[in-house]
């Protein structure tokens, strides 16, 4: 009895011999035949160790203002708001990314918007000859599909040029249905797997085949894009433009101080050979 997509997790059978789960450190239930909410996830992983020493080691989202433990709704989506222990507050997506400024517990986020567009990037280790394009975009679909539950349909693009792999992934409101999973689940988990901290039950070590060789990734980036644009105050970015302008501005002037004590010195060297002549 235990949960195959979902390490984090207490099992134990029922009189009728069915096996129920439920997430470590709550009474969530957890259903094992698809993707745990990302929200979730991050809950249990920071369950303290002496709750869940049988399942590996304790790991949070790190912010700059140090590690927090996430809001859900019942549902298991993020909370449109969330704060951290010193009460500094932010506004994030439905993948749990901040999308606003920091501010206090007065803060107010509304709606919980959502990330409809997810762009990873992957690198894999150098190899005397490169893949190609329709079997790396094959493989990794099936990947997906087969392992994250994903509907093909949701994998808008596979872009190749080695070593370098783009997945596009795009997943509108309307588009989506309760029973698929969502993108910001699988990009989660995914991210998991290639750095060799696998959500799942087995905690196997993730193997991609292409066409009988290893893809053997090494790096992975992941962008967010939501359905509206993020709010961050424009003042900082005001500050940041004004700062270059500083900079440019000094060393402009730093150059012309320059050229013309150069030009001064060269005029008076030739003043001095003049007068020498004469």
């Amino acid at each position: 009895c235990s949960c195959a997509t979902n390490k984090w997790t207490v099992c134990a059978q029922d009189g009728s011999e069915n096996c129920s789960c439920t997430l470590v450190g709550s009474n969530h239930r957890v259903d094992c035949s698809t993707l745990t909410s990302k929200c979730l996830l991050m809950r249990a992983e920071m369950t303290p160790l002496k709750e869940k020493r049988f399942w590996g080691h304790p790991h949070g989202l790190l912010d700059s203002d140090g590690i927090y433990n996430p809001d859900c709704e019942d549902s298991g989506i993020f909370k449109a708001r969330q704060c951290n222990q010193a009460d500094t507050c932010w506004c994030v997506n439905t993948a749990g990314v901040r999308r606003t400024e920091k501010g206090d517990k007065s803060l107010s986020c509304g709606e919980l918007v959502r990330t409809s567009w997810i762009y990873i990037k992957l690198r894999h280790k150098k190899r005397s000859s490169g893949f190609s394009v329709p079997d790396i975009a094959n493989a990794l679909k099936h990947l997906f599909e087969s392992r994250y539950k994903l509907h093909p349909k949701y994998i808008t693009a596979v872009k190749y040029n080695s070593p370098l792999i783009q997945i596009h992934l795009n997943q509108q409101n309307p588009e989506k249905s309760r029973c698929d999973v969502d993108i910001a689940d699988v990009a989660y988990y995914f991210e998991k797997d290639i750095k060799n901290d696998s959500v799942f039950h087995s905690n196997s070590t993730l193997t991609v085949s292409v066409n009988g060789d290893a893809l053997d990734i090494e790096k992975i980036r992941i962008y967010y894009i939501d359905e509206k644009p993020p709010e961050f105050c424009m003042k900082l970015l005001a500050a940041g433009v004004s700062a270059v302008v500083t900079v440019v501005t000094l060393m402009a002037g730093f150059g012309i101080a320059a050229l013309v004590i150069l030009r001064w010195l060269r005029t008076r060297k030739y003043k001095k050979v003049e007068i020498k002549e004469m």
